[in-house]
């Protein structure tokens, strides 16, 4: 008797494989077509917020392996359009990372972003980009500048938060 093979069964554990494979193996951790931001340890979402070169090729990693550009050292082989397809979702993505870590903190109450898993990120990226500049993280009303956050524009909502960045990597370090 022949098998019967689910062609998108297939296809989502050999998309699984090309972008999680790699991040496998850097974090020690499992991650799926349903993982999340929120579904990350703080140890690797640490890792992911941080600005530099080892979180940008851990990204390209991803990345590049969901699009099935070829493995992140291939990067700078690409050509200029898919360079910066790579580097818009890079950015974008380490935004949510971010956001994630100070929802943890208790500092921002949700942001869209963390509605979708990582995997639909890279694939639907301009419509989630879309609905994320839609609906900025939302601040704590707790927060000492709450006040003046909630005057601000939607775009600015997001600037305002993104400054907190450096103040939220320390505090979430000493939570390690």
């Amino acid at each position: 008797m022949t098998k019967v093979v689910d062609l998108q069964t297939y296809r989502t554990k050999a998309l699984e494989q090309r972008g999680f494979g790699p991040w496998q193996k850097r974090f020690g951790e499992s991650f799926d077509s349903k993982t999340r931001i929120a579904g990350l340890s703080d140890s690797t979402l640490y890792y992911l917020a941080q600005p530099g070169e080892s979180s940008s090729i851990a990204y390209y990693e991803f990345i590049m392996g969901i699009l099935d550009l070829g493995p992140a050292p291939k990067f700078h082989y690409l050509g200029n359009r898919d360079q910066m397809i790579v580097v818009d979702i890079h950015l974008f993505l380490a935004d949510q990372m971010r956001f994630e870590m100070m929802r943890r903190l208790g500092w921002i109450r949700t942001f869209e972003g963390g509605k979708y898993s990582l995997l639909k990120m890279v694939q639907d990226f301009e419509k989630i980009k879309t609905k994320c500049r839609q609906h900025p993280p939302l601040l704590v009303k707790s927060n000492p500048a709450y006040t003046t956050y909630t005057q601000l524009t939607i775009g600015d909502k997001e600037v305002f938060i993104r400054r907190m960045l450096q103040e939220a990597l320390d505090a979430f370090k000493e939570r390690l």
